[in-house]
């Protein structure tokens, strides 16, 4: 058997542990989901793998390839169980992080909550050392203050160690020299320099970022040398790879090196997931909506592609506010998350209003129905009580749900306001699908769309059940969900090309360019980003390149990302250039200054890979032989209860029309088709639901009114 005929992808979220193993001579995917475990992420991870290649009959050897997301440094962040950090930055700039923008993102709160450092001030401690704007030297190292500062914080346990000195973007040379003294005393110290990190002009934005890579540095190392280890363990040899944000891999070492690329790893990848399986139905401007047991994600897919920026907030104070959180200047899938989930809590507030989430169960007691000490309501338990799930085969009949349990806590909640059990669970249902239309509504704005300009396609393991209600409240005609929904981010790993984003600060005015000295720059970056490629895949990988720059009209303090034309650049491409950032300013903003001058302030290169076998391609599902319909269960759609078939997705052939209300369902999701709806399964695989024109009208009033 092949040595390299199976891959894994592995995908860590709050409440599962998703795994796929994918045989690359016939096209077919297995899954498997594991409660994640967060004292040990990678212990759930080994324990998964093991069942899911033993179920399978998989051997260990013909693996040869592993791509593995996780949310383990995000949270990391967001609950402060980073290391121990310090900062060395240059003599009168340690409260950089403290300082900020000087500006509150709420004018009118004298109670602002605002982001606290991920490193206390004891712990931020001064280099004597200037550089000017351009690079040159005003103050020369002193290699004394920087050794008195590590040793300092050494004395006081830090075990990591941010470098970020002023306008370091434009000379590494005083980072350099630091790292060298340091390592040389302390060799145990872990270290992470700007310049290497976020090599890029604002000195906030680099400072946070290289301390946010530092804070999670030394666990990203542990976690990943103690992965690869119970991986051989298994007997799995083959090089594990890691997920960016940015919707590319990478390999182990570099990931280890700026882990600070990896916070939004597996949203990226549901978002690669959504764009593949949408063109097999047709589809290239999609919602991807992915609904899992802690979190949501929405992601917009235009034209086939992800959103890709190159800004991100993490921790944020208040979810949807922009400024409130710790600023990262990382290439990222853009979307956004919500504290909506199976396991988000259900509970009165202090004026006796329903709110559910963003408190989560988690896996770790998880719901109540979960059986494993849970004591509070939370929307698996309501959408258990309104018959949407199996309590004998959810999650692939990895765990048997407790009714009785689920009975206990959302009666009790009913019981505080004076309700039946049935209205208590149709009102969690209701308000989380709500949380969840509100946010979408505000992204999809904040971009600049229309909701109902789009299909949703929805994964994760709630996808499917609340994906047409979403839809309806937006205002969509369409949802359509792909085979094997309840593991798509996993999926969507093993999709991923290898990619390496890079970027660095010039400057400089667009008329007067030295271009000579900015296609230079520009290969500079791209040969870098090929090195890491050619470590990632090997010398043989098939690559495509993108050049952009952040462009701005003299006197804006913001830039405009703008892609480019391909270089070799020279003075004939001003006009070029030119041209495309007035379009797309124009495309923001609908008119543009009567500014002539054009500044070049970040220049920007993606460099993406492919293996030389080609990328995944999963084949349709084969329909399994027997009746689809295999029983039917009373589930209540708003007030009204009514019976609904239950559909083993594995038996409805291409061309199956569904009528709602039914439920279709697969080893890890359930997909509800509401009353008047129509599904029809698509040679492709997925299944699209048309939703009636009255829901659609609907949407159109709330959207009008709203």
């Amino acid at each position: 058997m092949s040595a390299n005929r199976h891959a894994l992808a592995i995908d860590i979220g709050g409440t599962f542990t998703d795994i796929v193993v994918y045989d690359a001579q016939t096209g077919r995917f297995a899954a498997h989901k594991e409660l994640t475990t967060p004292s040990d992420p990678a212990q759930g991870v080994i324990t998964g793998i093991a069942r899911l290649l033993s179920r399978e009959g998989v051997q260990a050897a013909t693996v040869g390839r592993v791509v593995h997301a996780t949310t383990l440094f995000t949270n990391a962040l967001i609950e402060r169980r980073g290391a121990h950090t310090g900062l060395i930055a240059t003599e009168g700039f340690r409260d950089t992080l403290e300082i900020g923008h000087e500006r509150k993102y709420e004018l009118y709160d004298l109670h602002l909550p605002l982001p606290q450092p991920l490193v206390r001030r004891a712990h931020r401690l001064e280099a004597r050392e200037r550089l000017a704007p351009d690079g040159t030297v005003e103050t020369p190292l002193d290699a004394g203050s920087v050794l008195r500062a590590a040793d300092a914080l050494v004395a006081q346990g830090v075990e990591s160690v941010a470098i970020c000195f002023l306008h370091a973007y434009a000379n590494p040379s005083h980072e350099q020299e630091a790292v060298r003294l340091i390592a040389a005393r302390h060799p145990q110290l872990v270290l992470s320099l700007s310049s290497e990190v976020a090599p890029q002009i604002r000195e906030f934005e680099r400072s946070s970022t290289t301390v946010a890579n530092a804070y999670v540095k030394p666990l990203a190392e542990r976690y990943l040398n103690r992965l690869s280890q119970d991986l051989t363990s298994l007997g799995i040899t083959a090089p594990l790879f890691m997920m960016l944000s940015n919707g590319g891999l990478t390999h182990v070492e570099e990931a280890k090196r700026v882990p600070v690329q990896l916070l939004e790893s597996g949203p990226a990848a549901g978002a690669l997931a959504a764009a593949f399986f949408g063109a097999r139905s047709g589809q290239n401007d999609l919602l991807a909506f992915d609904l899992g047991g802690t979190t949501a994600k929405l992601a917009l897919v235009q034209d086939g592609e992800p959103h890709v920026v190159h800004r991100f907030e993490a921790g944020r104070e208040r979810r949807f506010t922009a400024g409130s959180g710790l600023p990262l200047t990382i290439s990222t899938v853009e979307l956004i998350e919500i504290g909506a989930g199976g396991g988000s809590i259900a509970a009165h507030d202090a004026l006796g209003l329903l709110k559910v989430g963003p408190r989560s169960a988690g896996s770790t007691p998880g719901p109540a129905c979960y059986g494993r000490g849970g004591t509070h309501p939370t929307v698996t338990d309501a959408n258990l009580l309104l018959g949407f799930l199996d309590a004998d085969t959810f999650a692939g009949g990895t765990m048997r749900l407790d009714t009785s349990a689920a009975e206990a806590t959302v009666g009790a909640l009913a019981a505080e306001a004076g309700l039946g059990m049935a209205r208590a669970s149709e009102g969690i249902h209701a308000v989380v699908n709500e949380t969840m239309a509100a946010a979408a509504r505000v992204h999809v704005a904040e971009q600049g769309h229309d909701p109902r300009d789009f299909t949703l396609l929805v994964t994760g393991g709630g996808g499917p059940l609340h994906g047409c209600e979403l839809a309806r409240r937006l205002g969509m005609t369409q949802v359509i969900c792909p085979p094997g929904a309840g593991v798509a981010s996993a999926l969507g790993l093993l999709l991923a090309p290898a990619r390496v984003d890079r970027a660095a600060t010039i400057s400089r005015p667009l008329a007067g360019m030295d271009w000579s000295a900015l296609e230079a720059s520009f290969s500079a970056m791209e040969q870098e980003a090929r090195s890491v490629i050619a470590a990632t895949l090997g010398a043989t990988a098939a690559l495509g390149m993108r050049r952009s720059a952040d462009l701005r009209f003299a006197g804006q303090g913001y830039e405009v990302v703008t892609e480019l034309p391909a270089g070799p650049y020279g003075p004939q491409s001003e006009g070029a250039i030119r041209t495309a950032f007035e379009a797309a300013y124009e495309r923001i903003f609908s008119r543009r200054p009567g500014v002539a001058t054009i500044e070049m302030i970040n220049i920007r290169v993606s460099v993406t890979g492919s293996a030389a076998e080609g990328a995944l391609d999963p084949e349709v599902p084969e329909t399994a032989p027997g009746e689809p319909r295999t029983g039917a269960r009373r589930v209540r759609f708003g007030s009204a209860e009514m019976e609904a078939p239950v559909l083993d997705r594995s038996r409805l052939p291409a061309g199956t029309e569904v009528l709602g209300p039914a439920i279709i369902e697969e080893a890890m999701s359930t997909l509800l088709v509401p009353p008047g709806a129509r599904a029809v399964v698509e040679a492709s695989g997925n299944i699209v639901i048309h939703l009636p024109q009255a829901a659609t009208r609907q949407g159109q009033r709330h959207h009008e009114v709203a």
